[in-house]
Order: structure tokens, then sequence, then C-alpha cells
């Protein structure tokens, strides 16, 4: 089976790095123009500069932060009014670690507006056009959390799992019009953010970070954790034609993890 994007435009979130940038890049191969967001631009001119074009596709990238609300907005409400995209990928950076008596209410109002008010306002802004065209992808990068809670993310937990029923419901409404809205719920991935929380979780535990993986990776049935790219053959199959029939679904690429059905 091969998977044509060609024609299309796509718009990813988070592309500077990790998972977001290994979907930019099967996505481009797979001759879809990308518009690439994110707040590092220095990264994201390097994506631009080394992603392919052979297809005639024309990318680019938007320099957003998530974390301010506000300056989103305008940035993301500027761009639609001029621009339209046939694919949405909406994918933030993950919200800081913790457990639940770590945080209070205003660690979980910032953690709404970067993983919720975000992704409602971009797709808000998306569909008109992809209603008008009669075809559509939206895709929401997830977690497995929203199935079965890690403990030390309370935030994530909490509000992935308010953008993944809201997601079931936009896809019911959707369906008629050719649009599809998928989740995908993400397991470990070998990203800059496993990195990171692994390191945090080394310090608490006084044990290495290498120690912390290993204990990842026999968690896992398949007893290593993801390759970004798998990610990103993933997101390619639910953004083209071949997808069509799947909607409103909660899809795990967790190579197993997840105990429950």
């Amino acid at each position: 089976m091969e998977i044509s994007l060609k024609g299309k435009k796509a718009l990813i979130g988070g592309s500077s790095r990790g998972i977001g940038k290994a979907i930019a890049i099967q996505l481009a191969k797979s001759g879809a123009s990308v518009i690439l967001m994110a707040r590092n631009e220095n990264r994201l001119k390097h994506i631009i500069d080394n992603l392919p074009n052979d297809q005639g596709q024309d990318h680019g990238y938007l320099k957003v932060d998530f974390n301010d609300f506000k300056g989103f907005k305008s940035i993301i409400s500027d761009f639609f009014s001029e621009e339209s995209v046939d694919i949405l990928i909406n994918n933030t950076q993950g919200p800081a670690a913790g457990g639940a008596l770590e945080k209070n209410v205003d660690d979980y109002q910032n953690t709404f507006d970067i993983l919720f008010k975000s992704v409602v306002l971009t797709t808000e802004l998306a569909l008109p056009y992809m209603q008008q065209k009669g075809w559509g992808r939206i895709i929401n990068v997830a977690s497995v959390s929203v199935k079965e809670p890690l403990n030390y993310l309370a935030l994530s937990n909490t509000i992935r799992a308010a953008v993944v029923t809201w997601a079931k419901s936009l896809s019911i409404d959707v369906a008629k019009d050719g649009i599809t809205v998928n989740n995908i719920l993400t397991g470990y991935f070998d990203t800059e953010r496993i990195a990171q929380l692994n390191a945090k979780k080394a310090e608490k535990l006084g044990i290495s970070e290498n120690e912390v993986l290993k204990t990842m990776e026999n968690n896992v049935p398949t007893k290593r954790i993801g390759h970004p790219k798998e990610y990103g053959y993933l997101v390619a199959f639910l953004a083209s034609e071949q997808a069509a029939y799947i909607n409103g679904t909660n899809l795990p690429i967790d190579g197993g993890l997840l105990k429950s059905l």
C-alpha cells in the first residue's frame, strides 16, 4: 500500500523536536506540504531546510508559544485568516510532571489553556475549509494515561482526558462532512520529553537514569520504547485516503503497554 498525501497541507503542533518533528518528516515524505508550529525558531528553520520537497511541497512554520494562549490565539487566527489546511495535528508540549497533591488549581488552569483551549481553538479555525471541501483529517496527540493514569502526570492525565472526550463528540458531528477525528494514545517514545521525565524520576528515587529507562523498557511487552519515526508512520496512514473509515477512535501506539482493552 502506497500512502500519498500529495497536494495536501498539514499544520503540525509541537514540531521542532520529538514526535511532532517525526510526524512532519513523514508527512513531507508522503508528499504533503507541512506548516510547523513551535517556539524555537532556529530548530524550525533547520527542519524546514531539510524536509523533502521533491513532490512540489511548500513548507513553512509558525513561531508560537503554547504557554501564552493570548499570543497563540493572535498568531493562529492571523494564519487562518489567509491560509487553510487539510490535515491538522494537534500536539503541544507536555505539562510539568507531578502528582495530584503537588498541583494546585492554577496549575490545572494553565494546563487547560495549553492542552485543551489551544486544541479547540485551532480546530475551530481549521474546520470551515475542511467542511467546504468535504475532506479533512484531525489527529490529536494524546497519551495512554487517559486510559490508565500515571500518578506522576496528574496534569496530563486530567486535561488530555478532556481532549479525547471532546474529540469523540466532534467526530460524530463532522463525519458527514468527510472529516475524521482521531486520538493517538502515546506510550513511551525515545524523545527529549521522556529523557527529562526520566531524569526527574531518577533524582527523586536516587537511582540512575539508565535504571529508570531499563525499568520502563521492561514494562513494555516489546521490551523497548518506540522510535519517533514509527509514530510518523501511524499519523501518515490516519491522514490518508486509506483511513477514511477510521473515525472517533483512540488508537494506542505503545508496544502493548496498556493492560486494558
